[in-house]
């Protein structure tokens, strides 16, 4: 895919903002220059008439919408011990620790406040593990449960409407390693660019994001990763930042980017950050030890030590406020630095104030403790009662920015726009690992070895016979094997890259699993054509045209089936190494009950076989390539026998109907059906309505019953629905359950949510969650 040359992209009109439109400087206080922000919004924005935004317009205007973003009192705490493997046990000890009833638990967050507005850039910094990936994940509305406080935007709060207006770089560079740096952005863009841009406009918006990033050198190398050569750690940062920015997010939300990046690049990239925010973007980014000049390009500044705020304000500022309180260095230090060490309360090169009582040897732990309390006391006596303040000062927000930050975007392009580019970027992907040319030389080598070990076989004698049903087993094993362990491990090793894009609404998971499993089918058709167009003459078996497709058709829906079973079995656990161990166990039993070694299988286990799609694929390869009037051993003692008379074909008709290809049609549907379903319950943005869930709810219920009253969690925390915390959704049976007490289940749940609804004692007076 390459890119248009800068002679065509000269002309045309590029409908997103360049880096340096909008030229609105970050204010000093939060609300500043709110009234000539909303007008320059309004002027672009046409009309809100509907909730739904009109994406034609969208395409056209000069800005993204302006976020005002205020957070209070933000507290995130996590168990401290491991959750348990077993669902039913990892439910019940998330309910019991709801109710109070374990207070095992490590504060994250403890109470967090602070404000940033549209062209501004806020940092988080602090030592490692304070709690900065945290708070930022808070923000992106990526971590909900156990979170306490108010996060507002454009003081409304949080809802999926607004995963489409935020972007997020991860630490961890989540990028796929087969595509170009040019191909992971173009496929980027006409993904999630509004259908309304037209092509040249989306290659422009790459071309610009390329040159401004400086990826103009890699363009066209493989991004890399693992065991795959590509580019190298600070462009491949490079290509994250540019994989978010280039549509245009409103709140743009950075985990260490300049990690892996010398000073040159990582002040280049902090200059194109303030860019952004000029264009009207509200940033926010971590960074664990800036530059000086680096520092200076930050408008607001939160330095966290051990998950409490010590200092909140203008970056600028904040060398004058520890100065204040007397920490002053005595010797010339780097201000990011000078902020480190304070905050992980090491003050050696630093004077102290007299009454921070301090012992006598200092770099020890106590009083590294002491230095960090100071800091925590002084922050809550000087600057959390004022930040509050400034929160719930009357800078209202403009109701058309408050309806606009509601409105929920449609999906940007329709379903087969999305299925159209999405197979081409996982063909593209895909295809240079499924058509290696080893890949290739293996399907070849075992076919010409196979051809070579039964050269010309017949089936004269009995013997020969076995040896040749033999074969037929043996390629059964081989095209179930290669085409499950090709299909088992491609969700667990995508499941990263399908959180991240499903988590920016890129696309809809049907999509993916389509182009997923239709790509996939392309490599486990293909090689086993090449495969039985060799052996299939070498072996000796039945030269007809009619018989030659037959057996390729029996082997290609094998294979196909096969793929199928290994789908599920890796949406099942989406873990590479359980993965794999699950799919050898089901492989071996449908091996041992496929027909070949155990005929005649006890009763009481019998229903094993039914279950094996190699069972109906063995018996649908004898019946085409044999049938049960042709003769045999007629030069022996004892005559001419049918080939149904041989011990081979006891439990098979030969001459009987093919049903085995209803059956494994129908399995191979029913696998990908089941797959998919799977795959949506494990890869989900919110929680999962489970049986385990309602069980536990009805428990709660009877708890009512016992006690008169619900189990009540703490009076700080104000959770959704139910006082049950962000742990459960919304009442709601929408989720599919198979299962027959479902039914059952629905009713007494049905009593009991009809109940609650209509106690007002039980219903919060509160309709939104805390968050």
């Amino acid at each position: 895919m390459e890119i248009r040359g800068e002679e065509e992209i000269e002309d045309i009109p590029m409908s997103p903002p360049t880096l340096g439109s909008m030229q609105i400087a970050g204010s000093s206080g939060f609300g500043h220059n709110l009234e000539f922000m909303s007008q320059a919004y309004l002027r672009n924005r046409y009309t809100e008439i509907d909730i739904v935004e009109d994406e034609t317009s969208n395409a056209k205007r000069d800005g993204p919408l302006p976020i005002f973003l205020k957070f209070e009192d933000v507290e995130f705490k996590v168990r401290n011990s491991k959750a348990s493997s077993n669902t039913v046990k990892a439910m019940v000890s998330k309910v019991a620790s709801q109710l109070n009833m374990e207070h095992n638990y490590k504060e994250i967050l403890k109470g967090i406040t602070g404000s940033i507005g549209p062209g501004e850039i806020l940092a988080l910094m602090g030592p490692s593990g304070s709690g900065k990936t945290t708070l930022l994940k808070v923000i992106g509305g990526r971590l909900l449960d156990n979170v306490k406080g108010k996060v507002t935007y454009n003081d409304i709060r949080y809802s999926p409407a607004l995963k489409r207006r935020i972007g997020f770089v991860t630490q961890d560079d989540v990028l796929f390693p087969q595509l170009t740096v040019e191909e992971t952005l173009v496929f980027a863009a006409f993904l999630r660019l509004p259908s309304t841009m037209t092509r040249q406009e989306k290659y422009a918006r790459v071309e610009m994001i390329v040159k401004e990033l400086g990826l103009e050198r890699c363009r066209h190398t493989r991004v890399g990763g693992g065991f795959i050569k590509g580019i190298s750690g600070g462009e491949r940062k490079r290509t994250s930042i540019g994989y978010e920015v280039l549509v245009d997010p409103s709140l743009l939300l950075l985990d260490e980017p300049t990690s892996g990046l010398d000073s040159t690049s990582a002040n280049r990239l902090l200059l194109v950050l303030q860019g952004l925010a000029k264009g009207g973007r509200t940033i926010i980014t971590t960074i664990h030890q800036p530059s000086s000049r680096m520092f200076h390009t930050f408008d607001k500044l939160l330095l966290i030590s051990e998950g409490y705020p010590v200092y909140y304000g203008k970056a600028g500022e904040s060398l004058e406020y520890f100065s204040s309180l007397r920490f002053i260095p005595e010797i010339p230090m780097n201000p990011a630095e000078f902020l480190i060490d304070l905050a992980t309360g090491q003050v050696n090169g630093i004077s102290v104030p007299e009454d921070l009582l301090v012992p006598q040897e200092q770099g020890t732990l106590d009083s590294e403790k002491a230095v960090v309390k100071y800091l925590q006391l002084k922050y809550k006596t000087l600057l959390e009662t004022k930040e509050k303040k400034e929160n719930h000062r009357a800078t209202k927000i403009p109701e058309h920015l408050r309806v606009a930050i509601q409105a929920k975007k449609d999906w940007t392009i329709t379903w087969w726009e999305q299925f159209t580019i999405l197979f081409k970027r996982t063909f593209r992907e895909r295809c240079r690992d499924y058509f290696d040319k080893l890949r290739l030389i293996q399907a070849v080598g075992v076919a010409i070895l196979l051809g070579l070990l039964w050269w010309k076989s017949n089936t004269d004698t009995e013997a020969q016979l076995r040896d040749q049903v033999g074969l037929l087993f043996y390629i059964c094993i081989f095209w179930t094997s290669s085409s499950i362990f090709g299909a088992v491990y491609v969700f667990p090793f995508e499941k990263v890259f399908l959180v991240k894009e499903r988590k920016a609404d890129m696309y809809r998971l049907s999509v993916y699993y389509v182009c997923s499993t239709l790509c996939d089918m392309t490599a486990h058709v293909l090689y086993p054509t090449f495969f039985m167009a060799i052996v299939y003459f070498m072996a000796g078996f039945i030269r007809t045209v009619p018989c030659f497709f037959y057996t390729l058709f029996a082997i290609l829906l094998v294979a196909v089936t096969s793929q199928g079973a290994g789908e599920l079995f890796g949406s099942l656990v989406l873990s590479i190494r359980r993965a794999g161990m699950v799919a050898s166990l089901v492989l071996m039993m449908f091996l041992l009950t496929g027909g070949y070694y155990v005929q005649h299988i006890p009763k009481f286990i019998q229903w094993l076989k039914y279950l094996s799609f190699m069972y109906y694929g063995f018996r649908l390869l004898l019946k085409v390539q044999y049938s049960g009037d042709k003769l045999y051993e007629c030069e022996s003692k004892g005559g001419c026998r049918k080939l149904q008379s041989s011990p081979s074909f006891d439990t098979v008709n030969l001459d009987g109907d093919m049903n085995e290809v209803w059956i494994l049609l129908a399995m191979a549907v029913g696998y990908r059906i089941c797959a998919y379903f799977c795959l949506r319950r494990r890869i989900s943005i919110s929680n999962i309505l489970t049986l385990s869930h309602i069980i536990l709810l009805q428990f709660s219920l009877l708890l009512h019953t016992v006690y008169g009253q619900y189990p009540t969690i703490s009076s700080s925390h104000t959770p959704p629905e139910l006082s049950l915390s962000p742990l459960f959704p919304p009442l709601s049976l929408s989720h599919p359950l198979n299962c027959p007490i479902i039914p059952h289940l629905k009713f007494l749940f049905s009593l009991s949510s009809v109940f609650l609804h209509s106690n007002p004692a039980h219903q919060h007076k509160t309709k939104n969650p805390t968050f």
